[in-house]
């Protein structure tokens, strides 16, 4: 890797701060200034900006509890982004591993390994995704049972050509509905239960796959375990 790139890989500069800091003799390569940005870097060299030692971000795999009024976006908007949270060296890296909506909390993960985003969010993965929708009209009795058996069967939503994949439904209370899904269409839920003449007025995530928020407050985000990393293997 140039030394140049490298300085922009481990530090807040750009490629062009970089070749600057290192015409000011800022950079050393094992001990010895260098100011030539094309020189390489080896997996056993040593460099120091400012005397400090630098070293390449690695792979990163982050669960946040995402609270309301929050994008899962990497382009700035009207309301901060879901990496916005996230305290870690070059964090705008993260991409959000399938989106919720600005209105919608939940479980957000966030990776910079697009490989392991792709095993989470493909639909041949099976990976379930449980949603708790609080609806605008009660759903008990035969229009229940009507529900359950549509989401087993998958609905045809407007605007697309393949019904959705089975989903399983159960309500917690007349208004308050689980919702278990294995893909992640736009705005599914919403849709699904406007298929049904419902509208959710709250939506909330509670897990993805064997991952939940446990103790994470709207707001906060921990680093997964090397286990929990795995367990999309």
């Amino acid at each position: 890797m140039r030394l140049d790139r490298f300085l922009a890989e481990t530090t807040e500069l750009t490629r062009s701060l970089a070749k600057k800091a290192l015409q000011r003799g800022e950079v050393t390569l094992n001990g010895v200034v260098t100011k030539q940005a094309a020189t390489k870097v080896g997996e056993d060299d040593r460099v120091e900006w400012g005397g400090k030692p630098l070293a390449l971000v690695g792979l990163r795999y982050v669960m946040l509890h995402k609270p309301t009024e929050v994008e899962c976006s990497a382009r700035r908007g009207l309301y901060p982004r879901a990496v916005d949270l996230i305290e870690l060296p070059k964090a705008e890296r993260l991409q959000t591993v399938g989106r919720l909506d600005v209105d919608t909390t939940g479980l957000v993960l966030l990776t910079d390994d697009g490989q392991w985003a792709h095993r989470v969010t493909s639909p041949r993965r099976r990976c379930a995704k449980v949603y708790r929708a609080t609806l605008a009209e009660p759903l008990t009795g035969d229009a229940l049972r009507a529900a359950i058996a549509r989401f087993e069967e998958g609905l045809l939503l407007d605007g697309e050509e393949k019904p959705t994949l089975p989903a399983e439904l159960v309500m917690r209370s007349d208004r308050d509905a689980e919702l278990t899904l294995y893909e992640g269409r736009y705005h599914q839920v919403k849709r699904m239960f406007a298929a049904i003449g419902n509208h959710v007025t709250a939506l909330h995530r509670e897990s993805v796959g064997p991952l939940t928020l446990g103790s994470l407050g709207p707001g906060q985000w921990r680093e997964l375990r090397p286990d929990e990393v795995a367990a999309f293997d």
